[in-house]
């Protein structure tokens, strides 16, 4: 407990530090110097005012969106598949748990070359189909890259996603399928009335949780592409990065890093009313 504490209160030092280096101006010139000037919102106003960070927002919200919508279906319908008894099915899910263990930077480098132009399995299946006569740029045009990353963060998210309806499911007592099915209910009907209301804890705490992880999302996308091509797939957290330790411009970069932890904070507080709200 005294480490833990501990390692919360360094925690919360590193949060103080950062609110207050947002509101200066600390650049490289004046980092060693020590001439550290105050500047309150001016750092805030300035980044609403940036191109870049409006996209970085929007392509965050897109991203989070999109993985989130395809790794809830895909997991769900795994999910409701493993509910089935037959041969093979726990090994089956064992394997299907491993784009969850593995690594995300490891994730990354393989998707990386997956969608590469020249050595890419992708394209290469698809000109030995007949699909494409010329390889595709997946990862050097904006709107392809944005569909690659997307692509390994749903690899990455429908274990997740399915493990945990899976547990959802077991606690549904199956006492209800029966009496629904002797009152004439559909398989279609007892989803709609039994397996979604029952399940709505938990899809709320899968859907919140997801959003957090994917929201916050740095390492898969660095990898990747970098934010690139021209800062066309930047998210918050990689542009907070460029800011910081490629421009140097630290006040800003710790701006960024405050509005993504504001927007996680309110999808936090959601999180914990509805909890709250159910509970009760």
């Amino acid at each position: 407990d005294r480490l833990r504490s501990r390692g919360l209160g360094d925690v919360y030092k590193r949060q103080v530090y950062n609110i207050v280096l947002s509101l200066q101006d600390v650049t490289q010139k004046n980092l060693i110097s020590g001439e550290r000037h105050f500047v309150a919102l001016k750092n805030y106003i300035t980044l609403f005012h940036d191109n870049v960070f409006l996209h970085s927002i929007g392509n965050t919200l897109l991203y989070t969106v999109c993985c989130l919508v395809l790794q809830f279906v895909i997991g769900f319908a795994l999910a409701l598949f493993f509910t089935k008894k037959f041969s093979f099915s726990k090994p089956v899910r064992g394997l299907l748990m491993m784009p969850w263990m593995i690594p995300i930077t490891v994730t990354a480098l393989i998707f990386k070359l997956l969608f590469a132009t020249d050595i890419g399995v992708l394209n290469y299946i698809l000109k030995s189909l007949h699909l494409v006569s010329e390889n595709i740029e997946w990862l050097t045009t904006p709107q392809t890259a944005m569909f690659a990353l997307i692509c390994a963060n749903v690899w990455i998210g429908i274990p997740f996603n399915m493990i945990l309806i899976s547990t959802g499911l077991t606690t549904i007592p199956k006492d209800l399928y029966e009496s629904a099915s002797i009152d004439g209910a559909t398989g279609l009907q007892a989803f709609f009335k039994i397996t979604l209301p029952l399940l709505r804890p938990t899809i709320e705490s899968v859907l919140i949780l997801g959003f957090i992880y994917t929201f916050k999302v740095y390492d898969l996308v660095y990898v990747m592409t970098s934010g690139g091509p021209v800062n066309s797939t930047h998210m918050l957290s990689t542009y907070s990065y460029k800011l910081s330790f490629e421009m140097f411009q630290y006040s800003k970069g710790s701006a960024v890093a405050n509005v993504l932890l504001v927007i996680l904070m309110i999808v936090g507080v959601f999180y914990l009313r509805a909890t709250k709200e159910e509970n009760e």
